[in-house]
């Protein structure tokens, strides 16, 4: 078995030595072979936390080969040890998938953080929304909120404008703005949004004033939200307080005691 896996590895080496199979092609940004193993929803959390200009397909592809040459590395040193064999090749075959894996871990754990703060920050961004639409059309609302919107959301925003000014009329670039940040209300809010552009002008007014009261709704949770919040780190702050307080008192007492009795 152990021979079967040399066998495998120097075939592979062979071929990349003869350019049978190109390391470019493996390895290229932009059409590598790998590139399908990116997770479905990678490119959304990575230019959540390092903003719009990050080289998505560069970082992916620096995870594909820091996990490859730790395979290599790992090989060469079981290989050289005489420690190879089917059992230790599963393992190291385990351990460089986690390896790989760690980026997009790590990226997981911060979502939860980032999905919180979306929640927060979208009632706000409604709310002067819902202001640009009383003098323009809901395009071009949009469109002129982009600058003064959160960080966050301006890449969805440029999409979801570059779709209605490509000519897309129907509620798809709305919905996919909803699904590209889907935290609390999001789609009711697009569908609403979606309707007030398409009222008559007789019938806006009545439709701003249901957008305005969703908002307005979408902000006082948003504020219950924040003051919960606030309320848990000052209890959390608190506690630790009085544990730390009980805690040395206790010890004080305790070392009272023990000088007391000669100890």
């Amino acid at each position: 078995m152990v021979e079967t896996i040399i066998i495998v590895i120097l075939l592979v080496v062979a071929l990349f030595y003869t350019d049978t199979v190109s390391t470019k092609k493996f390895f290229n940004e932009d059409d590598g072979y790998l590139l399908f193993l990116k997770e479905k929803d990678y490119d959304f959390l990575l230019t959540a936390k390092y903003g719009e200009n990050v080289n998505i397909n560069k970082v992916f592809m620096g995870r594909i080969k820091t996990a490859f040459y730790s395979f290599l590395m790992f090989f060469c040193i079981m290989l050289i040890s005489g420690n190879l064999s089917f059992l230790n090749t599963i393992i190291l075959v385990v351990v460089c998938y986690l390896i790989f894996k760690s980026g997009y871990t790590n990226l997981k754990s911060f979502r939860k953080k980032y999905m919180a703060q979306i929640d927060l920050l979208l009632p706000y961004y409604l709310k002067n929304l819902e202001i640009l639409c009383q003098n323009y059309t809901v395009p071009v609302a949009i469109s002129r909120s982009i600058d003064q919107a959160p960080d966050v959301f301006k890449p969805g925003l440029r999409e979801m404008v570059a779709k209605i000014d490509a000519g897309d009329s129907s509620i798809q670039p709305y919905m996919d703005f909803a699904i590209t940040y889907p935290v609390r209300d999001s789609m009711r809010m697009m569908r609403l949004l979606y309707r007030l552009g398409l009222g008559a002008q007789e019938n806006k007014y009545k439709q701003l004033l249901i957008f305005s009261k969703s908002v307005s709704s979408l902000q006082n949770k948003a504020r219950e939200v924040k003051y919960k919040q606030r309320l848990d780190v000052m209890e959390r702050k608190t506690m630790i307080m009085l544990v730390v307080t009980g805690g040395g008192t206790m010890a004080i007492l305790l070392l009272a005691m023990l000088m007391s009795f000669g100890i």
